[in-house]
């Protein structure tokens, strides 16, 4: 067991897989909203990041996202199409990263269903500017952070256990297997 956990006098691992794995996805994703989108990931190089905004994520964990055709992401994308995706939701839980398979399309019914207005400041052409391509990432692998309780008990457990000097933490990880 890990060095922090050892004292921890509560089960705070749980792995997940199938159905509760693809809730576990969307309830930290919704949460954060916006992740980073790392790419080249298996390539040897350094990976690249970028933040991006998540535009639907499916009950599975599939995620989507609208991006340039001409842009460095798509390229990389198409040199290697294993990407990692961070999510932080608050400031002290609500963490999830998501290793998965993307492919990219300009699939016009789906640009539309994830088309919103703001997104114009990208496309100036609207959703038919012929630069919008679709992003899907199909997770295959992830791990999560959270609290059992939220935060507030999760604090409040702090306290108590700064106070009486023992682990009193109300965190939960595990390996989320999609």
């Amino acid at each position: 067991m890990d060095s922090i956990n050892r004292n921890q006098p509560e089960q705070n691992k749980k792995d997940l897989s199938g159905n509760q794995a693809g809730e576990k996805i969307v309830e930290l994703a919704k949460k954060a909203k916006n992740c980073f989108f790392c790419t080249r990931i298996t390539s040897g190089q350094a990976f690249a990041t970028r933040p991006m905004s998540v535009q639907k994520i499916e009950e599975d964990g599939t995620c989507w996202f609208l991006s340039a055709i001409d842009s460095h992401k798509n390229a990389q994308i198409e040199a290697d199409p294993f990407v990692q995706l961070l999510f932080q939701g608050s400031d002290y839980s609500d963490y999830l990263s998501l290793y998965g398979q993307a492919t990219i399309s300009q699939d016009k019914a789906k640009i539309k269903e994830l088309w919103e207005p703001i997104i114009k400041t990208w496309f100036t052409e609207g959703e038919d500017d012929p630069r919008i391509t679709v992003i899907k990432v199909t997770p295959q692998d992830g791990y999560y952070w959270d609290t059992k309780h939220g935060q507030i008990v999760s604090f409040a457990k702090q306290l108590v256990g700064a106070v009486t000097g023992k682990t009193l933490d109300d965190s939960i990880e595990g390996k989320l297997d999609v």
